[in-house]
């Protein structure tokens, strides 16, 4: 079954979409970009909250693709105990130097999720890469907020291609991206294992806005 992903920005949020019954707790800023980062302490207060009942993941914020500056950002997001670290490639810098040298952090035991733009039309290719410097998930999601979800944004075929490519090389696969409601059956046919929700799980459908339980259990209750 395809599990649920739920992004919050504070613990009470955190404390709705546990109670609802989500899969990951995913902890960003939607206020400081695409993959926002929280501050370290309250990721820290999350994750102890929590306490192991849910996998948490969280972003280490929008950044260029600078070796040694998105390494000292991940080592400091996984001191904070969450269990996976994501890192968005974005634009700048070199991206393969960058996953050579967080690859020596999975021999650490940090576990490391890679975020894709749908929407900066990245290279297939790149998952194997990613496999082989020890990976443990690959995200597809979108930068731009504003230019549609997903799904508007890339084709059907490559939204599979992809799916495939990642499964393939034994990693965890997620699809995001201003997710809609409408969107959950189409996404649900390629069987990634997680869809990930923000926007459409707050108030009015402001992805900056707060969380609404409601909005929460409807889209779990459709992955279900």
């Amino acid at each position: 079954m395809t599990g649920m992903l739920a992004s919050v920005e504070n613990l009470a949020e955190a404390r709705v979409v546990l109670d609802a019954g989500v899969d990951i707790i995913d902890l960003k800023s939607p206020s400081a970009g695409a993959l926002g980062a929280l501050p370290v302490s309250v990721v820290r207060e999350i994750v102890l909250a929590v306490n192991g009942l849910l996998p948490v993941s969280a972003t280490i914020g929008d950044m260029p693709m600078f070796p040694q500056q998105v390494r000292a950002a991940v080592e400091a997001m996984a001191d904070t105990g969450v269990d996976y670290v994501k890192i968005g490639f974005f634009p700048g810098g070199d991206w393969r130097q960058t996953v050579l040298e967080l690859s020596n952090l999975v021999n650490n035991g940090v576990r490391l999720v890679a975020v894709l733009f749908g929407d900066q039309n990245p290279a297939l290719s790149q998952i194997a890469e990613l496999a082989q410097a020890g990976f443990s998930g690959v995200m597809l999601d979108t930068m731009d907020k504003q230019g549609g979800s997903l799904l508007q944004v890339c084709t059907y075929d490559f939204l599979s291609q992809f799916v495939v490519e990642v499964k393939a090389n034994e990693m965890l696969c997620g699809l995001a991206g201003s997710l809609r409601r409408s969107d959950i059956p189409l996404l649900l046919n390629l069987r990634p294992d997680y869809l990930g929700f923000r926007g459409a799980l707050c108030i009015q459908h402001q992805r900056t806005a707060g969380i609404n339980g409601n909005a929460v259990r409807a889209i779990r209750a459709m992955l279900e």
